[in-house]
């Protein structure tokens, strides 16, 4: 499968057979880097890295994939470059593509990533957006597959807001691989219409579903996936933490929720994850609100059925995927 040139913005523009490829290419990918095996195709090539969020994951993963590969990369952090200050998105992607051979970018509006995939000649992947979080969505697909043994037929419950970026990223995919996506929040928090009505077509041919549910034991009965993240977002304001933990408390992933799923069913969160005091976040919640954790509790959080760290481990060989897929080292 030649996906040599292509951008990855949003899954909702790759098949499943592509996301499969992806998927199988990082579980290659990861065992030979266990094995000590060194491959670096990419060799020479130059990788710019827009961040107008910071992150842990996202952005080791891509220097350490981008340097197992052969690559060099120029980490651009909020105060790094000018892009939509003094230069248009536009002329920032002409820029970069004369000088690099992949943009990453992560950051606010999808309309930003689109623009400057579409004035760059070379490809430009999604490192998180509003919207979407394609890269995340892969490192998932590969936690669950290594823990489950398979996609097809999974029972997958998103618990939290479902509105934006991961809701609306883990509803495509999971309909596109034909697992049973259900989002499992008040109703105020449901992914949009039009976005639902597409994944439910998906879900047809896939042979998988999606529902939308507000009551905890008739979503988690019998899961085998409960999935939460923090409810409130990078650069969204102090003062919507109060709505949120009125409207999201009682879907927080707790034990209870946990005994109601299937006995082996997992754990998962894309980090970083408020389940105790040990982040100024945290504390600052704690003294406002007197909540000790928030969308998951650290019994969970630390349990054997907990595969975040499996899951943030993985983000680095799926986003190697991407790359090495879209410059062409791998076909």
């Amino acid at each position: 499968m030649d996906l040599t040139g292509r951008d990855f913005l949003t899954l909702k523009d790759y098949t499943p057979d592509e996301i499969e490829f992806l998927i199988n290419l990082a579980g290659e990918l990861k065992e030979k880097k266990k094995k000590g095996v060194v491959e670096q195709p990419l060799i020479g090539k130059n990788v710019a890295l827009i961040f107008e969020k910071t992150s842990t994951r996202t952005r080791c993963s891509f220097e350490v994939a981008a340097h197992d590969l052969g690559m060099g990369t120029t980490y651009l952090d909020p105060k790094g470059s000018q892009i939509g200050k003094k230069e248009s998105i536009a002329d920032t992607a002409r820029v970069l593509a004369g000088m690099y051979d992949g943009i990453e970018y992560r950051g606010f509006g999808q309309e930003i990533v689109e623009e400057l995939a579409k004035h760059s000649k070379v490809p430009v992947w999604n490192g998180l957006t509003n919207e979407y979080h394609p890269t995340q969505m892969l490192a998932d697909m590969l936690t669950i597959r290594e823990k489950l043994g398979h996609l097809k037929g999974v029972k997958f419950v998103y618990m939290g807001d479902a509105r934006y970026n991961m809701g609306n990223s883990l509803m495509i995919v999971c309909a596109k691989l034909g697992l049973h996506f259900t989002a499992c929040t008040t109703k105020e928090y449901f992914p949009n219409d039009e976005l639902v009505a597409q994944c439910k077509e998906w879900a047809k041919a896939s042979g998988g579903s999606v529902t939308l549910c507000e009551d905890v034991k008739e979503a988690t009965k019998d899961a085998d996936v409960i999935y939460t993240d923090v409810w409130v977002s990078m650069g969204e304001p102090d003062e919507v933490w109060e709505e949120r933990i009125k409207a999201l408390l009682p879907y927080q992933v707790n034990r209870a929720v946990m005994e109601n799923a299937s006995k082996n069913a997992i754990f998962m969160h894309c980090l970083p994850a408020f389940h105790d005091l040990k982040t100024t976040i945290g504390a600052q919640i704690h003294d406002k609100f007197g909540l000790d954790e928030m969308e998951v509790t650290d019994e969970v959080f630390e349990s054997s059925q907990s595969v975040v760290f499996d899951e943030a481990e993985n983000r680095m060989h799926t986003i190697k995927a991407v790359m090495a897929a879209t410059l062409g080292a791998y076909k």
